[in-house]
């Protein structure tokens, strides 16, 4: 398993903006595949968004698409999730997730990020 770090989460008014960032324990992210999900309270944890490693392909929910964005970070075990146009729904804990691209479940997770956008 590989050991990830959030950052960034805070409060922010709706319609405002907020770039998440998930750093690992392992020098590059080459064969995994990456991604963000997020947990209401009360409600079940979800995927947001996805980005494997090898050849870029991302993938995005429909709650947000057009607005998140995933992307590589500066360094090659970092991920990236930049939120604008936020949104009081979009309120919820942010986790960064890995697994071997292949693979089907995530088994490497991070502690998460609040994220609140007030209304």
């Amino acid at each position: 398993q590989v050991q990830l770090v959030e950052s960034g989460g805070g409060l922010v008014q709706a319609g405002g903006s907020l770039r998440l960032s998930c750093a690992a324990s392992i020098r590059t992210f080459t064969g995994y595949t990456m991604a963000w999900f997020r947990q209401a309270p009360g409600k079940e944890r979800t995927l947001v968004a996805s980005l494997r490693w090898n050849g870029g392909i991302a993938y995005y929910a429909d709650s947000v698409m057009g607005r998140f964005t995933i992307s590589r970070g500066n360094a090659q075990n970092t991920v990236s999730l930049q939120m604008n146009s936020l949104k009081s729904e979009d309120t919820a804990v942010y986790y960064c997730a890995a697994r071997l691209t292949g693979r089907e479940k995530y088994d490497s997770w991070g502690q998460g990020t609040q994220v609140t956008v007030s209304s």
